[in-house]
């Protein structure tokens, strides 16, 4: 019988979400934008440390227009449009600065974890 090993993860401070899936940018432009994290991260400083942001790609969030979608946790801050220049953005003003850019943010979470009324 196999044993199930308890997986590790070092720490993070935010975990951001993009969905790669076909639906939300054509061309593999989702998956350039993934792929371009790392380097971006590290720039910031976010690779390691207190900052330490986690990045994860998704098939689909059933919110396609719009795409790239992007989720930043635990913020609950989720991003439409993101382009390039918009993850630079998103990297240095809410990554690093706390602050989220409000024009491409479609849908914000409540503080207390409840989805706010329309």
């Amino acid at each position: 019988m196999n044993e199930i090993i308890k997986p590790k993860i070092g720490p993070y401070r935010r975990h951001l979400l993009l969905c790669t899936g076909p639906r939300c940018a054509a061309d593999g432009v989702a998956q350039a934008l993934f792929d371009s994290l790392g380097d971006k991260f590290k720039a910031a400083g976010l690779d390691n440390g207190e900052m330490r942001v986690k990045r994860t790609r998704t098939a689909c969030f059933a919110a396609c227009k719009g795409g790239p979608i992007l989720c930043v946790q635990p913020d609950g801050t989720w991003y439409y449009g993101v382009t390039d220049a918009v993850m630079d953005r998103i990297v240095s003003e809410h990554l690093v600065g706390g602050r989220p850019v409000a024009e491409h943010v479609f849908h914000q979470a409540a503080e207390d974890g409840e989805t706010p009324a329309p």
